[in-house]
C-alpha cells in the first residue's frame, strides 16, 4: 500500500501556495514515503522553528525520508544539510521543478545530490505552472509574482526567493477565469513584493493594470483582493480601480514596517511616514469603507522610546486596523543584524504594546461593522469574512463558499455574530 508524502508548511501564503504545487508534482511523480518540510527564513526565529519541528517530524516518522525546502533551505542549505534527521535540501527554484520530485521518486540521490539549491539570482522566470491557484472551496490564491529587487536591511527574503519575476498578464487572466468557472466567489492576488508587478514584462506594466484587466475580461468574479502592497509603489490605475471598481474589495494590507523617518531609512525604506499617511487618506477619500493591515516591526536597530511611539501613532494616523506586528530578532547575513541592538525586553513590550493597540483597533472597526448590511464570504458553514476581511460567526449554518449578504448585530471585540 503506497503511503503519499506528508507536507509541513511554515511561514508565508506564498509557501501555502508553493506547497499546493509540490503536492501535485509530488503526486505526478509518484514519490512515496516522505515528509517535505517548506521552511521560512523571515526571522532567525524561522529558522530556529523549522529546525524544532525537522526534529519533531524525524521522532514521528522514524521511517520516512526527511525533505527540507523553502526560503531557510535556500539562504542556509548547510545548515540543513548538517542536521543529521534530514535526508536531503532542496532549493526555491528546484522545489517548483518536476523533474526533481520525479528523481526524489526514482530515488536517484547519490551523495552529490544531497544538497540541490542553485543561485535563485539567476532564475529570471516564474513558473507559469504555478499559477494554477489553491485556497478553500472559498477563495483562491493566484501567485502573480515572486522575488524582490530591493534590499531592506532587516531582510533576508530576497536571498530566498531572488529577483522580481512576473506572471503575463494573460496566463493570470486565464487562470482566474477557469477559477471563476470552477466556482470560486473570490481570488486573491499574491506574491512577494506584488507591487513591483510587471516591471520586468514588455511595456512594463503596473498590478493596477492587472487588477482593471482582470475585472474587466473576468465579468463573472465576483470579489477580487490583493495581499500585502508597498503604498508607495501604487500607480494610478490602482487608485483608479479602488474609486471605481466595488468587485475589489476595500482591505489593503500595508508593508508599512516603521513609524519613524530616521527608523525608515536606516531599513532602507523607500517611503517615509508622510507617504503612508497620505496614501491612506487618498485611498479612504477614495473609498470609505477602506481597512487597512499592515507589516509592523518592533524594536528596530537603534529604535528609541520616542521613535517607537512614532509606530504606535501610526496605527491611529493611518487608521490601521489589522495589525502584525513583528518583535526584531537579528538576521545573520542583514545589514541590520550589525546595527546596535535593542535589549530584549524593550523589544517585547514594544511588541506587546502595538498588538494591545491593534487589539482597541479592531474592536473599533467591529462596533462600526455590527447593524450594517455586509456580503459575507463563507469559509466554513459557522465563519465568513466580510469585503473588509472581518470574521463573522453565525449560529445557523450557510453554505461552504457562498456568499451571504446578513447584518452582524454584535461583537466580542475580535469577530462579528450573525
Amino acid at each position: 500500500m503506497s503511503t503519499p508524502p506528508k507536507f509541513t508548511t511554515m511561514g508565508c501564503r506564498l509557501n501555502a501556495y508553493e506547497t499546493e504545487a509540490m503536492k501535485r508534482m509530488a503526486a505526478e511523480a509518484g514519490l512515496e514515503g516522505a515528509v517535505v518540510v517548506n521552511t521560512c527564513a523571515v526571522t532567525s526565529e524561522a529558522v530556529r522553528k523549522a529546525r524544532q519541528e525537522i526534529r519533531r517530524l524525524r521522532r514521528d516518522n522514524p521511517g520516512a525520508r526527511v525533505i527540507v525546502t523553502g526560503c531557510a533551505a535556500q539562504t542556509e542549505p548547510q545548515t540543513f544539510a548538517a542536521m543529521e534527521e534530514v535526508d536531503q535540501v532542496i532549493g526555491n527554484s528546484e522545489k517548483m521543478t518536476p523533474e526533481v520530485w520525479r528523481d526524489m521518486a526514482a530515488d536517484f540521490i547519490g551523495e552529490t545530490e544531497r544538497v540541490r539549491v542553485n543561485d535563485i539570482m539567476s532564475v529570471t522566470e516564474t513558473a507559469e505552472h504555478l499559477i494554477d491557484g489553491f485556497g478553500t472551496r472559498s477563495r483562491a490564491y493566484v501567485q502573480v509574482q515572486n522575488g524582490c529587487d530591493h534590499r531592506c536591511t532587516f531582510c533576508i527574503i530576497p536571498y530566498g526567493r531572488g529577483n522580481s519575476r512576473s506572471v503575463p498578464a494573460g496566463v493570470v487572466v486565464d487562470q482566474i477565469k477557469r477559477l471563476v468557472q470552477e466556482g470560486f466567489n473570490e481570488v486573491v492576488l499574491t506574491g512577494v513584493d506584488l507591487t513591483s508587478w510587471g516591471a520586468d514584462l514588455p511595456a512594463t506594466p503596473k498590478l493596477g493594470d492587472l487588477v482593471m484587466r482582470i475585472l474587466k475580461l473576468v465579468p463573472d468574479l465576483p470579489r477580487l483582493r490583493i495581499s500585502s502592497i508597498d503604498s508607495i509603489e501604487v500607480d494610478e490605475n490602482l487608485m483608479q480601480a479602488i474609486a471605481t471598481e466595488p468587485r475589489l474589495m476595500p482591505h489593503l494590507h500595508l508593508s508599512l514596517q516603521h513609524g519613524d523617518d530616521l527608523i525608515l531609512k536606516r531599513m532602507k525604506r523607500r517611503h517615509l511616514r508622510d507617504d503612508a499617511i497620505r496614501f491612506a487618506e487618498e485611498a479612504r477619500s477614495l473609498r470609505p469603507e477602506m481597512t487597512f493591515g499592515a507589516d509592523i516591526i518592533a524594536g528596530f536597530p537603534t529604535e528609541t522610546e520616542a521613535q517607537f511611539e512614532n509606530s504606535l501613532k501610526l496605527v491611529e494616523d493611518c487608521a490601521l486596523t489589522w495589525l502584525h506586528v513583528f518583535p526584531y530578532s537579528p538576521r545573520p547575513g542583514t545589514p541590520a543584524a550589525r546595527m546596535p541592538q535593542v535589549e530584549g525586553t524593550a523589544i517585547k513590550d514594544r511588541a506587546k504594546r502595538l498588538r494591545a493597540a491593534g487589539t482597541e483597533a479592531v474592536a473599533r472597526h467591529l462596533e462600526g461593522s455590527a447593524g450594517r448590511a455586509h456580503q459575507i464570504l463563507m469559509e466554513a458553514p459557522d465563519m465568513g469574512r466580510t469585503e473588509q476581511f472581518a470574521e463573522v460567526r453565525f449560529s445557523t449554518p450557510q453554505t461552504e463558499g457562498a456568499l451571504v449578504t446578513a447584518t452582524p448585530a454584535r461583537h466580542d471585540g475580535r469577530v462579528l455574530y450573525a
